[in-house]
This record gives structure tokens, C-alpha cells and sequence, in this order.
């Protein structure tokens, strides 16, 4: 039996470590961002749907999505924030449908979900178990800052369009608090594996 861990948190919590850190013991990590890239790029249906809604003011000149700036929309406006995830969401789902049946006819141990908006959608229905990365908001207010070169406000902003951590934390199976050092975060890391590994 394969068990599917759903692996979140808000943005810039430090999510993509502890993804790194599944990989690096051989689990095998699903990460919809990544298959939601894919999905918006130049000659996709998912791409051309995003610009049909969103116009070609979102474009590049070299007519690729540009990111930022669609962010900078969808971030601000949660009408538009909905249009678009309404695009993306269900083409992730299938993929990682199909993903977690592959896994399952494989005899994969634990296979985890990278999903951002976790509890936020329906993808919460695809997993056993629940896995938050938290930090203090002001360490995920400079991360972000820092990241993506943005301002206080901007950041704030993009914080606050996500469900609060705390909510996310009470929500959770296994939390990992990653406010800490690396050293700190692999160590509750490895306490929570245990745990996995004998479930």
C-alpha cells in the first residue's frame, strides 16, 4: 500500500527544503508547481487558455507567460486569483492522478504531494496524511522579500492571499518548524519520517 502525503505551507516557509530533503532519502516528491509551469507553456491548452482570460498584455515579447506579471493580477484581485487557478487546478489533478496510480502499481512506500494550496482545494482529497513546512511570519515576510526582490507591502500582499499558516498548522498531521537552523529543520524532519516509516 502506497501512503500519500500531502506536503505544504505558506509561501517562502521553506517548503522546497524540506521537498529536497524527501528526495534526498530516496521518497519520491509530485510538484504541482512544476506541473503547472509546464502546463503554461507556449503552445499548450492550458496556455492558451490563461491568455484567452487574461489577455496579451501578460506576454513577453517572446510570447512566453509572463510570470510576474500575471502574479501581480492574480495576487491582488481574488476574482482573477480564482479564474486562473479554475485553469490550472483540475489538468494538475489529472496528472497527479495518474501520478499516484503509477506509484501505486510500482509498490511505492510513501509517495508525497508538494501542493501549495493544499487545504485550500480539493487536492487535500487525493492524500492519507498532511505535512506543514511553518516558519514566523516575519522570517516568511523576509524570505519572500528577499527572493523575489519585492517590497514589504507586495509581500504582505501575497502572504495574506494565502490561508493563514496557523490555520494550516492546526490542520496538519506532522508540522516541521523551520524558523530554526537547517541543522533543526532536518532533525524534526527525521523524527516525522519514523513516524511515516512505521505507519
Amino acid at each position: 500500500m502506497t501512503l500519500i502525503v500531502g506536503l505544504t505551507g505558506g509561501i517562502a516557509t521553506g517548503k522546497s527544503t524540506v521537498t529536497q530533503m524527501f528526495k534526498s532519502v530516496d521518497i519520491p516528491v509530485v510538484e504541482t508547481d512544476k506541473i503547472a509551469r509546464d502546463m503554461l507553456r507556449k503552445g499548450t491548452e492550458g496556455y492558451e487558455e490563461v491568455v484567452t482570460a487574461f489577455s496579451s498584455s501578460i506576454l513577453l515579447t517572446n510570447n512566453d507567460i509572463n510570470r510576474k506579471k500575471l502574479a501581480m493580477i492574480v495576487f491582488s484581485n481574488p476574482q482573477r486569483r480564482k479564474k486562473l487557478n479554475d485553469i490550472v487546478h483540475p489538468r494538475v489533478k489529472s496528472i497527479i492522478k495518474t501520478e499516484i496510480q503509477t506509484h501505486k502499481e510500482l509498490g511505492t512506500k510513501i509517495l508525497v504531494l508538494d501542493v501549495p494550496l493544499l487545504f485550500e482545494t480539493d487536492f487535500i482529497d487525493l492524500v492519507d496524511k498532511t505535512m506543514v513546512v511553518y516558519t514566523t511570519f516575519k522570517k516568511q515576510k523576509e524570505r519572500l522579500m528577499e527572493r523575489e526582490r519585492i517590497d514589504k507591502d507586495y509581500a504582505e500582499l501575497k502572504i495574506s492571499a494565502q490561508m493563514p499558516l496557523n490555520r494550516k498548522v492546526d490542520l496538519a498531521d506532522y508540522v516541521i518548524d523551520n524558523s530554526l537552523s537547517i541543522l533543526e529543520t532536518r532533525k524534526e524532519f527525521n523524527k516525522i519520517l519514523e513516524k511515516l516509516e512505521v505507519l
